[in-house]
């Protein structure tokens, strides 16, 4: 087991607290929805919606893992978004959110790290903004992998990295990224419950999808 996860800090109880996982909300992102078909007719309805959404799912108290990607356009658009997000957030850092954030920055988070590994109820977690489609205990599914970057969608619109994860995934991993889960951040239990499903059929994230032919509503 990796260091990370027998230190107390980065090791959490689900009967204690609640916690969530996002990635990739874009905040600020005019693009990304075209790039990914979000069902928004501007930014200020998709930024209006991400923090309604992510405000009605997460209290104050409750954990949320950020695995990247908050803001787009530079530090305006984080300065902005992020104290109106509840929860005791960690970040993960994202691609664009290095030229973001900024020392002062660091009480908005309980921490911030560019990978980090984490244990919940004594499941063993690694988070990464990017998939790691090689990475120990992945093969038997003794770790689990969260991931965003690839901006997995529901509508077929799909990011360049669609195909090269749609082959190599495993079933231990899942794309937490704001696209696949209805923009909106996604509680642990659920979450387990996906991936426990994914390993019980031998399917990854998008196959199990696949098969149901379903639908964020329905699925999340």
């Amino acid at each position: 087991m990796q260091k990370d996860v027998r230190d107390k800090n980065h090791m959490f109880s689900s009967e204690d607290q609640n916690i969530f996982f996002i990635s990739d909300p874009h905040f600020g992102h005019a693009n990304i929805i075209h790039y990914c078909d979000r069902p928004f007719k501007d930014v200020q309805e998709m930024n209006e919606t991400l923090i309604k959404n992510w405000n009605d799912a997460v209290k104050p108290d409750d954990i949320v893992f950020i695995l990247g990607d908050i803001a787009f356009g530079g530090a305006a658009t984080f300065e902005e978004t992020v104290p109106k997000l509840n929860g005791r957030k960690y970040l993960i850092l994202g691609n664009h959110d290095y030229k973001n954030v900024r020392e002062r920055y660091k009480d908005w988070f309980v921490d911030v790290k560019t990978k980090m590994f984490i244990s919940i109820d004594g499941r063993a977690i690694i988070l990464n903004h990017e998939p790691l489609l090689c990475f120990g205990g992945q093969n038997d599914c003794r770790i689990w992998h969260l991931f965003g970057h690839v901006h997995t969608t529901r509508t077929g619109k799909n990011g360049e990295d669609y195909k090269r994860v749609r082959q190599m995934a495993t079933p231990s991993m899942y794309d937490v990224g704001a696209d696949f889960n209805n923009f909106t951040p996604i509680k642990w239990q659920d979450l387990k419950a996906i991936i426990k499903r994914q390993i019980a059929e031998q399917k990854n994230f998008i196959e199990l999808v696949e098969s149901d032919n379903t639908t964020a509503d329905t699925f999340c």
